[in-house]
């Protein structure tokens, strides 16, 4: 059974907000090297499929290469590797989103499945008949 434990920081413990550089961020994601019609390529279809950083590609590639299992449901050696992984990366997200609890961390495939979650929990035990809800974009 994997231990879970995170320390969350407070607002003073974090740096100050740094200048939002884009090169480098670009930089980050491979795709985002090509050129169309003799321009850097920008893709803001992100709620469809959002681009993916080289690391991310590379944590993807790792997995596959190293412990491909289904995790939180086998008990053998692959299985456990990638459930620690997993979790590991909810600590990570955790500390970084400075959630009270690592429980508080829930991922799923994509914006759909986090909206219709958020809607069939939160809505369900909030809403009632009357109530009207506004969407802003």
């Amino acid at each position: 059974m994997t231990t879970i434990s995170a320390k969350t920081k407070t607002a003073a413990d974090r740096p100050a907000p740094r200048p939002l550089d884009v090169d480098r961020i670009r930089s980050d994601f491979p795709i985002l090297r090509q050129r169309v019609h003799d321009h850097p390529l920008v893709y803001l279809d992100n709620a469809a499929t959002a681009q993916k950083p080289a690391a991310v590609i590379e944590a993807v590639d790792s997995f596959y290469r190293t412990y491909n299992a289904n995790i939180h449901r086998g008990v053998h050696h692959l299985s456990m590797l990638g459930t620690q992984a997993y979790e590991e990366a909810r600590l990570r997200i955790t500390r970084f989103l400075n959630a009270p609890d690592w429980r508080d961390i829930v991922f799923v495939r994509g914006c759909t499945e986090a909206i219709n979650l958020i809607a069939q929990s939160f809505g369900r035990s909030t809403l009632k008949a009357g109530d009207e809800v506004v969407i802003s974009h």
